[in-house]
């Protein structure tokens, strides 16, 4: 068993607590819904401080004892949900120090530690060494958690996911529910249970088993020396009062990741696209446009056409002329210099989408999606953001293509199950505290805990929006049936949601009344094996929240 001795009286990193001047930036993330008050904040810069954080925290409570105060890892701070910081929490671990990413001569492999941003990993695996990995482009989002969900991005449709070439992890577990220990898990262990804790994290999401400290990745890609980068809006005042405009371009660009590779697309469109990543921003009314973005590997000869192919097809239909994306779209600043398709180096484009919005409150939903849309789901999302009842800029349903090299492997070859869809779905609202509601003369996290209603029309919007699209299978995206549909039923078109986009009401009967929980929503088949290697690595359920893998019992 590969398990690293750890020097006995390393301090536990630097304890920022109560009083301690930078105690407010810590004990938050950068949704600005949840704001914990943990006893302290552990700021650790290796392994051994993760370690020694970690016995300390067991050593404040008995054997026997209920963990009610919970313990939690922090990498880029960008989890969805109160998971790491839930008004529960006792102790944080911060891993944002733990930031490098350099090739490991010893493992034979790309190291990256578990608090280095997209934008520094990026930076640091492709200028000295041409490679990347094939992850999200939000700059702040960190390795730990991005990793341990699946990670994907605009490579991703070429290349694969981040886990497709994780070769090994390091994490702190704590096996026997009172002492902490550092195990390597490889794909290759000769150790069962070791290889079944790296599998685990390719895809079973972050605090669930330890704490991940390092990643090692094999075989990573090169990108394209220089990508096309095109962004384009379209008008909100020209959709309005016309639903089939927008829902032709919606129902279009469905059909055309449906049928990619097929006889069911023109001739024109039947050459591999799998370099072409793109995301169409479908705003709330209140944006006044909605918006595509689109990357593609400029070093091959037929790019700009196509480009040009592809969104002639899916605006075949529309009849609005194209406009400059000149407004924030979600997590994306205006691009107006991209009207025109602009040729740039694969970083130099990864830099210009780098972004990650404001720190604001927010609410997210996810679904994957094997097939294009449904006319009932258009109508619904047409609906949704058409509505004058609900008045938000900031609102939006984010539809990624995906598919290509994500389906290659099997369902249970990683803990990520969905590798059968051809679309990514992620809905958005982001909204700020806006009203003094205790009369301070400052908007800030109180008013929002003494007011409910400062949340509750963007929590209503998006929670009506998300079920309606899921109405006919009970208000979220289910997954296909083990074993297939029975009784001659149709396959269902969705395939559930992404652990990395966290949404507890899942388990709300409220908004899901398909009977699917959200265990089996995230991860499938696989839960069962899941909870396995959760039983294994940690009995006393020390790394949970309110949507963690569970132990399993026998």
């Amino acid at each position: 068993m590969a398990v690293e001795q750890v020097q006995a009286g390393v301090e536990c990193g630097i304890e920022v607590g109560r009083g301690d001047a930078r105690y407010e930036a810590l004990r938050r993330g950068f949704n600005q819904r949840f704001i914990a008050t943990p006893d302290y904040v552990s700021v650790v810069s290796s392994t051994a401080e993760v370690v020694a954080a970690v016995n300390k925290y067991l050593a404040s409570h008995r054997s026997d004892e209920d963990l009610h105060r919970r313990l939690t890892v922090r990498s880029g701070g960008h989890c969805y949900e109160n998971f790491v910081c839930g008004n529960d929490v006792g102790v944080i671990v911060d891993l944002g120090l733990l930031d490098r990413a350099y090739l490991d001569q010893e493992m034979g492999a790309y190291c990256v530690e578990s608090g280095a941003n997209n934008w520094h990993v990026a930076t640091h695996l492709y200028a000295p060494f041409g490679v990347a990995l094939p992850g999200g482009s939000c700059y702040s989002v960190a390795a730990g958690g991005h990793v341990a969900g699946g990670g994907y991005g605009l490579l991703s449709r070429q290349h694969g996911l981040t886990v497709d070439y994780l070769y090994a992890v390091e994490v702190v577990v704590v096996r026997d529910g009172q002492h902490a220990e550092v195990v390597i898990a490889r794909r290759d262990s000769p150790e069962p249970e070791l290889r079944e804790l790296w599998w685990a994290h390719t895809g079973g999401g972050g605090g669930n088993f330890g704490v991940v400290t390092r990643y090692w990745f094999k075989g990573l890609p090169q990108p394209p020396s220089q990508v096309l980068l095109h962004a384009v809006a379209w008008p909100w005042e020209e959709l309005l009062g016309y639903p089939e405009r927008l829902k032709s371009l919606v129902r279009n660009y469905g059909l055309f990741f449906e049928y990619e590779n097929t006889t069911r697309l023109p001739a024109s469109l039947r050459g591999d696209y799998s370099d072409m990543f793109t995301l169409l921003k479908l705003n709330q009314r209140a944006n006044g446009k909605i918006g595509l973005i689109t990357q593609l590997d400029a070093t091959r000869p037929d790019s700009v056409e196509r480009l040009n192919a592809f969104l002639d097809w899916i605006t075949q239909d529309l009849g609005v002329e194209p406009t400059p994306l000149d407004r924030r779209m979600g997590e994306h600043a205006p691009m107006c210099g991209l009207v025109v398709p602009t040729r740039l180096p694969w970083l130099t484009a990864t830099q210009t989408l780098n972004g990650s919005g404001d720190n604001q409150c927010g609410k997210y939903k996810s679904a994957y999606m094997r097939r294009g849309f449904t006319e009932a789901q258009l109508d619904a999302i047409y609906d949704h953001l058409s509505t004058e009842d609900y008045d938000n800029p900031q609102a939006l349903l984010q539809v990624d293509s995906y598919g290509g090299a994500i389906n290659l492997p099997d369902s249970g070859a990683t803990a990520v199950y969905q590798r059968s869809s051809v679309l990514k779905l992620q809905y958005q609202t982001y909204w700020s505290w806006d009203q003094d509601a205790n009369h301070d003369g400052v908007t800030d996290h109180l008013d929002a805990e003494i007011d409910p209603a400062i949340a509750a029309p963007h929590l209503r919007w998006i929670r009506e929006f998300y079920r309606d699209v899921y109405r006919d299978t009970g208000g979220v995206p289910i997954l296909a049936p083990t074993g297939g549909p029975a009784g001659g039923q149709p396959e269902p078109m969705t395939d559930g949601c992404y652990i990395n986009y966290p949404d507890t009401d899942l388990d709300d009967p409220e908004w899901n009344r398909s009977g699917e929980s959200s265990h089996r929503l995230y991860y499938g088949d696989n839960y069962a094996r899941l909870q396995a290697v959760k039983e294994h690595w940690d009995p006393r359920n020390v790394f949970r929240h309110a949507q963690s893998i569970q132990p399993y019992t026998r």
